[in-house]
C-alpha cells in the first residue's frame, strides 16, 4: 500500500502504488490463441476494447491524483482485454448510464462492480468475476443510533440506479410502511457518484449509506476515522461484466478471459493487490445471477 491519493469530497483516500500501470503486469503478447477468434471482427480490426465504467467506487474504479482511472476492475479489464489480443480503453460513465450505453453500442463492454441480476439481465449479458453484499456505513460512533437492521425514518444516502437504491425503494421502505413505521425519506437520498453518497455521511447531511461491501469496508479504512461499518456484509451474489445482449462470440471471450485469468493465477494477484483477495470466485458464469 502507497502513494497515490484522492480527494473525495471532503476527506482524503489513499490508493494503492503508482497508478499508471496494472498492479499485475499483462501483455497483448500473452493473448489466448483460441479466446482470440471468439472476437468479433470489429474489435480485431480496432484493436481495443471500450470499457465503460464509473470512477467514483473505490477500490474498484477510481481517479488517482492524476486523474487517471485505476482499481480492480480496472486491471481486471486490461487483463481481460490482453488475454484476447486487444487493448483496454476506458471511458468515465455516470453508473445510471452505463447500462443504456452498452444496449446502444456506445461502449463494447462495462466492468463496474454491477451486481448480476436477473433483472439486468434481461437487457444486457453479464459475466460473473466476483463474490460481494451489500453494507451499510455511519460515522464514528454512530451519533444518530442507526440500527442496521431498522432503518426507517433515517436520512439514507446511496448512488443513483444501484441495487442499494432498489433495496431501499422495494424492500426496506415497504417494510417500514407495513410496520407502521416512517420510511426511509425520500427513497433515500440519492447521488449520482458514490464518492457524494460517501461524502454527505461523512459531513453528517445522512445518517447512513448504504453500498457494495468492499466499498464501504475500503470507504472506511480510507476516511481517517470519519466511518464505520455497521453491522456485517449481506446479500452476498455475484458481480458481473456486462456485455450487449445476444453478443455471443464477445460474451463467451470475455467469460473465457476470466477463467483463464482465474487458473493462471493472474486474477488472484490482482485481488490480493489491492486486498480483496476474500472476494475471489473460482469460475466465471454467463447470466449466474441469483436474484
Amino acid at each position: 500500500m502507497a502513494a497515490a491519493v484522492v480527494i473525495m469530497a471532503g476527506f482524503t483516500a489513499v490508493g494503492c502504488g503508482d497508478a499508471s500501470e496494472p498492479k499485475v503486469a499483462v501483455s497483448r503478447q500473452n493473448a489466448d490463441p483460441a479466446l482470440a477468434r471468439l472476437v468479433p471482427q470489429h474489435l480485431k480490426e480496432k484493436g481495443e476494447i471500450i470499457i465503460a465504467t464509473d470512477a467514483s467506487y473505490a477500490p474498484m474504479e477510481f481517479k488517482d491524483s492524476k486523474g487517471r482511472i485505476v482499481g480492480v476492475d480496472i486491471d481486471l479489464g486490461k487483463a481481460i482485454a490482453a488475454r484476447l489480443g486487444l487493448k483496454a480503453q476506458f471511458q468515465g460513465v455516470k453508473f445510471d448510464g452505463i447500462l443504456a450505453g452498452v444496449q446502444a453500442g456506445k461502449y463494447d463492454m462495462s466492468i463496474s462492480d454491477f451486481a448480476a441480476t436477473k433483472e439486468r439481465q434481461k437487457v444486457v449479458d453479464m459475466v460473473t468475476y466476483l463474490a460481494s453484499g451489500q453494507a451499510i456505513a455511519v460515522r464514528a460512533g454512530n451519533p444518530d443510533g442507526v440500527d442496521a437492521q431498522l432503518l426507517c425514518g433515517v436520512r439514507v444516502a446511496v448512488q443513483t440506479a444501484t441495487i442499494a437504491a432498489d433495496e431501499i425503494k422495494e424492500i426496506r421502505n415497504p417494510k417500514c410502511k407495513a410496520a407502521g413505521k416512517a420510511p426511509i425519506p425520500g427513497d433515500g437520498d440519492r447521488f449520482d457518484l458514490q464518492t457524494e453518497v460517501t461524502a454527505a455521511v461523512a459531513a453528517g447531511r445522512a445518517s447512513a449509506m448504504i453500498a457494495d461491501s468492499l466499498v464501504v469496508n475500503y470507504a472506511v479504512e480510507q476516511s481517517g476515522g470519519k466511518l464505520e461499518r455497521l453491522g456485517e456484509p449481506y446479500s452476498v451474489s455475484p458481480t458481473a461484466i456486462v456485455v450487449p445482449k445476444g453478443d455471443g462470440q464477445l460474451t463467451r471471450a470475455i467469460q473465457g478471459a476470466v477463467q483463464l485469468l482465474i487458473e493462471d493465477g493472474t486474477y488472484k494477484r490482482i485481488l490480493g493487490e489491492w486486498g480483496v483477495e476474500s472476494n475471489a470466485v473460482t469460475r466465471a458464469v454467463i447470466n449466474g445471477a441469483t436474484e
